[in-house]
């Protein structure tokens, strides 16, 4: 079988090289397509792939249909918004993602935000303390657990809701279950998003919930922009002097948000949430090994489109 890792942002050297052990050890054939310009340059390296590693590269239905042969394609990394499911179904091509891979990676960098946020982007005027704050975790999964292990350990009370887990799943987890949204950003000190981009999801995230937040209050988002109703944000900026939002991923107003409110509003300059030399190596392994024992025995736990 022949399995292509295309990657316009590259996996580390130690990453590709233990992918293609993984690959080639099984008896197949490892291609790779790196830092491509062009959506056309991955198109048409697909037409003879039996597999796909990719990262945020997006496989388009354009891209499913181009490779006659494909079965299976898999997102090093927990997000899947880069995958037509869709046009992966209905060219029967299994689907999957490597959850938990980059997860401590973007708990990490989550609990620096609150921190660099909290202390005024490190400028000298004066800041303040997570400990003792609330946190509220929007979405208790792999990474929120984290966050949450994180913070408690800080010295923050932490609260969760999560519309898959029971509220004695989420008190085994570590934190006070929330009873709805409305409760879990009414009582947080710091919200922290982590819910993925779903026809449910997107624009979610706006005035009305902003409003409810305390007094200096912060909005985490390292999860997705598009989570984020962005007019809806920048009403809640202008009305509350008070609240602070800081983002993994620019939303489309930054520049105005930055302009009108300043160190109240940062966004790092890329999506780096997952961007560690561990993460990159963990979540490149894992996407070998899925494709490597999906041929094998077909396993399809992590199926996406099921």
């Amino acid at each position: 079988m022949k399995v292509l890792v295309a990657t316009q942002k590259p996996f580390a050297a130690v990453a590709v090289a233990g992918i293609k052990k993984i690959v080639e050890e099984a008896g197949h054939e490892l291609v790779l397509l790196e830092k491509y310009a062009e959506q056309s340059d991955f198109v048409a390296a697909v037409a003879d792939a039996d597999a796909i590693i990719v990262r945020s590269d997006k496989v388009t239905a354009e891209v499913v249909e181009a490779a006659k042969n494909l079965k299976i394609v898999v997102r090093a990394g927990a997000g899947f918004d880069n995958l037509d499911l869709a046009a992966c179904t209905a060219h029967n091509v299994v689907a999957m993602n490597t959850p938990g891979q980059n997860s401590n990676a973007v708990a990490e960098l989550a609990v620096a935000l609150m921190i660099f946020m909290a202390r005024t982007q490190f400028t000298p005027a004066t800041g303040s303390e997570i400990q003792g704050k609330t946190l509220g975790i929007q979405a208790f999964g792999n990474v929120g657990r984290l966050v949450g292990a994180k913070a408690a350990a800080l010295g923050m009370k932490v609260k969760a809701i999560d519309p898959f887990l029971k509220p004695e799943q989420i008190v085994a987890g570590g934190a006070e279950p929330a009873k709805d949204l409305a409760e879990l950003y009414g009582t947080s000190d710091f919200v922290s998003i982590h819910i993925p981009a779903t026809p449910e999801t997107i624009g979610s995230i706006g005035y009305d919930l902003l409003m409810k937040m305390p007094k200096g209050a912060t909005l985490v988002n390292t999860a997705r922009k598009e989570v984020i109703d962005e007019a809806g944000l920048e009403k809640a900026l202008e009305e509350r002097p008070d609240l602070k939002y800081v983002a993994d991923v620019a939303p489309d107003n930054l520049a105005v948000l930055q302009e009108k409110f300043g160190l109240r509003v940062f966004a790092t300059p890329k999506k780096m949430g997952a961007q560690t030399s561990e993460a990159n190596v963990n979540a490149g392994l894992a996407a070998a090994r899925q494709i490597v024992d999906f041929f094998a025995t077909g396993n399809t736990r992590f199926q996406l489109n099921k």
